[in-house]
């Protein structure tokens, strides 16, 4: 898999090569789009679609961005918007003509998974996967529906923690239950702080991650099935990082941090390909990549975001002390860009580290970002959605917009359309809303 190493638009323009620039640019876009191609499914528009967690391209970058626009509200810009019921963290996924959300009944104990019609709103179906057997405690930031869907264009995978357990159900895109598996023993005793991982899809299986002071886990399945196909024994303490199949030095890397190291599996076998000491005991974030080199950041107790070259030579590239600890961050054209948990934006050199600028703004942060062409999208914790350049001369910041006065789910980008996962206080009670942003 080829990789492109993008010059900064300050210098293509300085040499007369913006045409150049905007080759690479369509280029790095075609690189990723075939990454998707070759990692995982069969039926998925990566365009129009955002089956999984962080999107097509995994890591929160948009291949359909040239409509969404910069400035919405709750009245501006919005196409519909829609009650939810319930109560998750859980991102929205586009697949096909619907949109997907777990969601969570806390008083009757149900997980359930919803579908929307992408283009009007309307509730679609309703498909109610479990009752009982919830934990006693829970993280407040967390809740019972965190784990984002994943679909492959025909099943709609979904996890969900019960009765001391992970629950793992395929479901058809008409909501019908096709089977369900438990994947494994979840129990957390130390930290009582729920589940959060998302499944991940990588050729015809799906992945899960179980990580707890028990036999934490990451276990494959056949898609078709459930048939378990590989599983991985992982450091017995809790930690929430869903993992990222990532193309890194020519080959799929299985990446996730916690438990103190930056660890790479083949996601083919389960093969621990190498570890590197980093991060913290728990980290909530997904790891990201540019080139050979991949990000990962936290956490719980110590905060450390790192950088290492992905080759295997466990190279670390940099270091520092901040920390995003349940967010992910972006890595784009040779910059890393982060908005820590107390609403710092940061913009470092991917290989060096050096810092090219920072800005406050405000937190907590929660939510992770989005690519929008050059535009970067990140929420706030209260339901403010702040956009600016994504460049590394200098912070631009591009609009500040407020959608509802909660917002712990990460936006998804389909087909030019953005969709929202928020809440909101109506009457002295917390609703969640759906929201589709677009022109």
């Amino acid at each position: 898999m080829s990789s492109y190493t993008l010059l900064s638009p300050k210098v293509l323009k300085s040499i007369g090569c913006v045409a150049v620039y905007l080759a690479l640019i369509a280029s790095s876009a075609s690189v990723r789009a075939q990454a998707f191609q070759d990692s995982a499914v069969a039926d998925i528009d990566a365009k129009n679609e955002w089956p999984w967690w962080r999107g097509t391209t995994r890591d929160g970058k948009s291949l359909a961005a040239e409509n969404i626009p910069t400035k919405f509200s709750e009245t501006e810009n919005v196409l519909w918007k829609v009650p939810v019921p319930g109560r998750g963290h859980g991102s929205p996924i586009v697949v096909k003509s619907i949109v997907c959300i777990p969601t969570a009944d806390e008083e009757k104990q149900t997980h359930n998974v919803l579908a929307f019609d992408r283009e009007t709103g309307k509730a679609l179906w309703n498909k109610e996967l479990s009752q009982g057997g919830f934990p006693a405690r829970n993280h407040p930031k967390n809740t019972e529906a965190s784990s984002t869907l994943a679909s492959d264009g025909t099943l709609i995978f979904a996890t969900f923690f019960h009765h001391k357990t992970i629950e793992l159900f395929a479901l058809s895109l008409q909501g019908e239950v096709v089977w369900k598996k438990v994947a494994g023993a979840f129990d957390p005793k130390m930290f009582e702080y729920g589940y959060a991982p998302s499944p991940v899809l990588y050729q015809d299986m799906v992945i899960v991650t179980g990580e707890y002071d028990g036999d934490s886990f990451i276990k494959a399945f056949r898609r078709s099935n459930g048939e378990e196909v590989w599983a991985i024994a992982r450091p017995k303490s809790i930690s929430f990082s869903s993992p990222v199949v990532a193309y890194v030095d020519a080959k799929p890397q299985l990446l996730i941090s916690g438990q103190q190291f930056v660890m790479s599996y083949d996601p083919n076998t389960g093969k621990q390909l190498w570890s590197v000491t980093g991060t913290t005991f728990a980290t909530c974030g997904t790891m990201v990549w540019d080139g050979n080199n991949v990000y990962a950041s936290g956490g719980f107790p110590k905060a450390e975001t790192i950088a290492i070259a992905g080759d295997g030579s466990k190279n670390v590239l940099w270091r520092n002390n901040k920390k995003c600890y349940e967010q992910s961050m972006l890595a784009h054209a040779g910059n890393v860009y982060a908005l820590t948990d107390n609403g710092i934006a940061y913009c470092w050199d991917g290989a060096s580290g050096e810092q090219k600028w920072e800005k406050r703004l405000k937190g907590p942060v929660s939510s992770s970002p989005v690519l929008l062409g050059d535009r970067i999208l990140w929420a706030n914790e209260g339901g403010t959605f702040y956009v600016w350049r994504a460049s590394p001369d200098k912070f631009e910041l591009l609009a500040e917009n407020q959608v509802g006065d909660e917002s712990f789910a990460s936006p998804a980008v389909a087909g030019g359309r953005l969709f929202l996962r928020v809440a909101k206080q109506v009457d002295e009670k917390r609703q969640e809303y759906l929201f589709c942003i677009g022109n």
